[in-house]
């Protein structure tokens, strides 16, 4: 019997990572693969990226519109509410007999909330992940929660899961479908890319910043400081767009009236999946706060300067140099990883995230995993001496009343 396997997909920093597992699930014999897409894809403020997945061959079963005009904490959490809603009808019509889920955003809690009173187990790809100065460690905490399958991108996020009280036979270290995707997938060549982007890419940084969440109200603040350091290097700068979250609309508007007053200095809406690991290949440093600046980026060795602490907790690999929220900070450290020593001494550098063939991992266990009563009743794995250690704690913190 084929197994219908829902994915969910809300925006380009997924579907990146996806596409390499999307395309072994849609060409297993054993599997119909079910593509609901949501989010940001619906957005033209994003660049309405459904036209990039079908572009690659892929049929969109459902779409699930949620995200309200605005990007305050109310209305984000609106959007999460419209989500459950919407989801929920998704599933109705679909009826996937597994779901899947990646990382930490919170059109992605939606998803998951929508799939538990329905039963439909859910398998969860990069859990077990820091991010400690973004809500999105909150997210992505309650959604291996609410997941009864975890594909883990690296040993010590496996190790994490499992002290989440997730039980060992459910969780599974495959490395990241990213790697399998960027080894898999030719760059474009460099003078097409150049000519494309309308940049020379030599000597380039490419910047991407987002909010940082639980600081929502600084993103002002912490974005006219990464301009400052920027417009002291006569580098070209290419500029992509911060995800949906809550404080989004300011870095669009500063990052472009930074472009208008400034030459050699372009903003991309949505790169989409191969320009944007190409430009990773060619650039010289990449500049900003997001985990592509962790993950992708240890891939192809490429020096990254991240900022402030919306990455915090994140495993490190000696291409990345991080810094405060600092002017000056984020300038000397531009002009490090811009030095030839840097790049030589990060030459032979390996990452943690796999060896390329995740995707082939993941699939195998999504279409022979028993579909029975005991994947959806979890039970909660104590570590040794948790339960002593606990008992510790209460009675002090019983004695202190």
């Amino acid at each position: 019997m084929t197994r219908r396997i829902g994915v969910v997909t809300v925006g380009r920093s997924d579907y990146g990572i996806y596409y390499p597992l999307l395309r072994a699930i849609r060409d297993d014999v054993q599997c119909q693969l079910c593509l609901i897409a949501g989010g940001a894809h619906l957005s033209p403020v994003f660049g309405n990226t459904l036209s990039e997945i079908e572009g690659d061959g892929f049929e969109i079963g459902a779409r699930v519109p949620m995200l309200l005009s605005g990007d305050s904490p109310e209305e984000i959490a609106i959007s999460m509410g419209v989500g459950v809603i919407n989801f929920t009808n998704a599933y109705r019509d679909i009826q996937p007999n597994l779901l899947v889920l990646l990382g930490d955003r919170f059109e992605m809690l939606a998803a998951a909330i929508a799939a538990l009173p329905l039963r439909i187990p859910v398998a969860h790809l990069h859990g077990g992940e820091l991010t400690q100065g973004a809500m999105d460690d909150s997210i992505r905490h309650a959604i291996s929660k609410l997941s009864h399958l975890h594909f883990a991108a690296a040993a010590a996020y496996g190790r994490r899961i499992e002290q989440m009280g997730e039980e060992p036979r459910r969780i599974f270290v495959t490395g990241s479908p990213v790697v399998d995707a960027i080894l898999a997938q030719p760059a474009i060549p460099k003078d097409e890319l150049e000519k494309e982007l309308g940049a020379r890419l030599d000597n380039a940084l490419l910047v991407t910043y987002h909010p940082v969440t639980l600081e929502h109200e600084r993103t002002e603040e912490c974005l006219s400081t990464l301009l400052t350091a920027l417009s002291r290097f006569e580098n070209e700068i290419l500029f992509t767009y911060p995800n949906a979250d809550m404080g989004n609309a300011v870095i669009i508007d500063h990052v472009q009236s930074f472009a208008a007053s400034r030459p050699r200095t372009h903003i991309f809406v949505n790169l989409g999946r191969r320009k944007y690991h190409s430009l990773q290949r060619y650039v010289a440093a990449m500049v900003g706060n997001s985990s592509s600046g962790i993950i992708e980026a240890s891939i192809f060795k490429l020096p990254v300067v991240n900022i402030g602490d919306r990455q915090m907790g994140r495993l490190r690999t000696s291409n990345i140099i991080d810094v405060p929220d600092e002017a000056l900070a984020i300038e000397r450290a531009i002009h490090t990883v811009l030095s030839p020593q840097f790049r030589e001494s990060i030459s032979q550098m390996e990452h943690p995230y796999g060896k390329g063939d995740a995707s082939k991992q993941i699939l195998q266990t999504l279409k022979t995993v028993p579909l029975n009563g005991s994947l959806l009743k979890k039970r909660f794995h104590d570590l040794p001496r948790a339960t002593e250690a606990s008992a510790t704690v209460y009675s002090r913190t019983g004695d202190a009343g």
